[in-house]
């Protein structure tokens, strides 16, 4: 893609610029189907006015508009050349992300391409990529760290991506297996009045780290892998008393372990092996006035050194946009109220089903 040199007119205070799309770019995966994509730059920039003709793509309108509108062209080109489609969401995305740099509220020099063209896993026909800013960060940090804690609401990706990573890392060669474990506590039920033998009652509360799974993995391999221990996925207190070497071990839904069962678990660290912990602390589902361990162990493990603490928050959510809008609404009704998830301190609180994507 190419620009003119942007021209001023000092009366109206207007900048000018035109992009010329290359041939073998289609102008429907610039413009999007139905113009789709044009549709949300020209929502993020009203006052502009984009116009297209054949491949000619002009703007005109305040300079930092037009500038912002020349950028947000090049990096969706950028993308396009690694032959991966650009949709509304990435377009958003895009926008919101060379918006922050411009106003100087980015903290990094990332940009838009580098984000959404950071391939983390190919498997079963579609590529796992971060979709924001603080996704691929997370993503570095567990290529650079030994301990990883992933913090944030539902549906920005925390667990779904460090699968992904413990995935690659298997197939690489890079661990030996993959641990999978999350504690059996959720949402105010217990697993004494559920029906069936203890696997069957932990079964469900495992689920989601299987669905995962089947979205990385040939499903006809996984019983194979977990029949020879390649994959374990068990609950959190069957990692008492275990030392676990030449491992990736990601523990989930952590925001529900005790101050005891998450020292346990960070105590099983063996050779070679990385620890990925997520979970969510405004949705944690311990008995009242227990504290989350993952609440505790931000105060004591910030600043140790090989342990980083990735926080995600609702710009991440990449499930529907009303997730995102909910998280925020529920974060300023508890700042206004003092409450936890709408519900007094220490009561139950918790909302929402897991996908995939969204752990």
């Amino acid at each position: 893609m190419t620009q003119t040199p942007t021209a001023h007119t000092p009366a109206q205070e207007q900048a000018r610029a035109q992009f010329t799309v290359p041939a073998q770019h289609p102008m429907v995966t610039v413009l999007g189907s139905g113009d789709s994509l044009l549709r949300v730059i020209e929502r993020a920039f009203p006052a502009a006015d984009i116009h297209v003709r054949g491949n000619e793509i002009s703007a005109v309108g305040d300079p930092v508009d037009v500038a912002l509108i020349s950028r947000v062209f090049d990096e969706m080109m950028l993308v396009l050349r690694t032959g991966q489609p650009m949709t509304e969401d990435a377009v958003e995305r895009s926008i919101a992300m060379l918006k922050a740099s411009e106003n100087g509220t980015s903290d990094g020099p990332e940009t838009p391409a580098q984000v959404l063209t950071q391939n983390i896993l190919s498997s079963r026909g579609r590529t796992i990529r971060p979709k924001t800013l603080n996704q691929k960060r997370y993503v570095d940090a567990i290529d650079k760290h030994t301990v990883v804690f992933g913090i944030g609401p539902a549906g920005t990706g925390k667990t779904y991506l460090a699968m992904a990573k413990a995935v690659q890392a298997l197939q690489s060669k890079q661990v030996n297996r993959i641990i999978l474990t999350r504690p059996a506590v959720e949402a105010g039920e217990r697993l004494g009045f559920l029906p069936g033998t203890l696997y069957e009652k932990i079964d469900p509360y495992l689920r989601p780290l299987y669905d995962a799974l089947h979205d990385m993995l040939d499903p006809d391999s996984i019983p194979k892998l977990m029949a020879s221990g390649t994959i374990e996925v068990a609950p959190l207190a069957y990692m008492r008393g275990r030392t676990l070497n030449d491992a990736f071990i990601i523990l989930d839904e952590a925001q529900n372990t005790s101050p005891e069962q998450m020292k346990m678990f960070l105590t099983r660290l063996g050779f070679d092996s990385k620890i990925v912990i997520t979970g969510d602390v405004t949705q944690v589902d311990l008995p009242n006035g227990q504290k989350s361990g993952l609440r505790q162990v931000q105060e004591i493990l910030e600043g140790v050194e090989d342990v980083h603490f990735s926080r995600l928050s609702s710009h991440d959510v990449v499930r529907h946009k009303l997730v995102g809008r909910i998280v925020d609404a529920y974060e300023k009704y508890d700042s206004k109220n003092g409450t936890e998830n709408g519900t007094p301190k220490g009561g139950r609180g918790r909302t929402g089903a897991k996908g995939t994507q969204g752990k």
